[in-house]
C-alpha cells in the first residue's frame, strides 16, 4: 500500500538547513492499523504531509497503492488525495453552517459524483459512524466527538486506499476519544488501512503497529496486539 525508500525532507531557511526527515524507509501493507508517534519536531507531521500528498520530499521515493507520486503534477496529486486518501484532522475542518451530510458529500462533489448517488453514499457513511440520525444537523450544533465522527464519515465516503488521521483525538474528552478510537478499530476490522499520527502513548497503544520517530528518523517499529 505504502512504500517509502530513503526519504529525505530538507527545509532551507537560507541561514540553515533543517533535516526534517533523514533517509526514512517504511512499508505499510493494505489493512494495517498503524500509529506514527513522536514528540514535536520529530518529523512525524512532515511524514504525514508527504503521505497525504500535501508536500513532496527532497529526495527518495514514495509509492501509494502502486503509484509513484514523487513526480506527479498538482492536478494529479489533487486527484490522488481525493480518490485514495481520507483525511481526519484534529480541528475537524468542517463547514460550520451546513448540514453534516453536505460536509460528507464534499469529496464526492470534487469527484463529480451525481446528486442522488452522492447523498446515498454520504448517508451510508454517516450511518457507519453512528450519526445516521444527525445527517441534517449543522456542525455547529454537534459536540466535538460528533464533529469528529462527521469528519471520519467524510474521510471514508470515497472508499479511500488509506485513512490518514492527524491527532484525531487531540481536541476531545476521554469518552469521545475512546468512541473515535473504537470507530477506527471497527473500520480497520472491516479492511480499512488506518494511519494515526499522534504524540499520545495511550492512543498508539490501541493500534497494531507503533512507529516511533525521533529527529527525523524511525527509532522503533513494533507490531503488537492492539489494546
Amino acid at each position: 500500500m505504502i512504500k517509502i525508500e530513503n526519504l529525505w525532507k530538507v527545509y532551507d531557511t537560507g541561514a540553515i538547513q533543517v533535516n526534517a526527515l533523514r533517509g526514512v524507509n517504511l512499508h505499510i501493507e493494505k489493512g494495517e492499523f498503524v500509529s506514527i508517534i513522536g514528540p514535536s519536531g520529530s518529523g512525524k507531521s512532515t511524514l504525514m504531509n508527504i503521505l497525504g500528498c500535501l508536500d513532496k520530499s527532497s529526495d527518495g521515493s514514495y509509492s501509494l497503492d502502486g503509484i509513484n507520486v514523487e513526480h506527479l503534477d498538482d492536478l494529479k496529486l489533487a486527484r490522488i488525495r481525493n480518490e485514495k486518501i481520507g483525511f481526519v484532522f484534529q480541528s475537524f475542518n468542517l463547514l460550520s453552517r451546513v448540514p453534516s451530510i453536505h460536509n460528507v458529500e464534499i469529496p464526492l462533489i470534487y469527484g463529480k459524483v451525481k446528486g442522488d448517488e452522492r447523498k446515498r453514499l454520504a448517508k451510508e457513511a454517516l450511518v457507519k459512524v453512528g450519526l445516521g440520525d444527525r445527517s441534517h444537523h449543522k456542525s455547529n450544533e454537534l459536540s466535538g466527538g460528533q464533529k469528529q465522527r462527521v469528519a471520519i464519515a467524510r474521510a471514508l465516503v470515497t472508499n479511500p486506499s488509506i485513512i490518514l488521521a492527524d491527532e484525531p483525538t487531540g481536541n476531545l474528552d476521554t469518552v469521545s476519544t475512546q468512541e473515535i478510537m473504537d470507530i477506527f478499530k471497527k473500520l480497520n476490522a472491516e479492511g480499512a488501512t488506518v494511519i494515526i499520527v499522534t504524540h499520545e502513548d495511550d492512543i498508539a497503544a490501541q493500534t497494531k503497529r507503533i512507529i516511533k520517530f525521533t529527529d527525523g528518523e524511525i527509532v522503533s517499529d513494533v507490531r503488537q496486539e492492539a489494546k
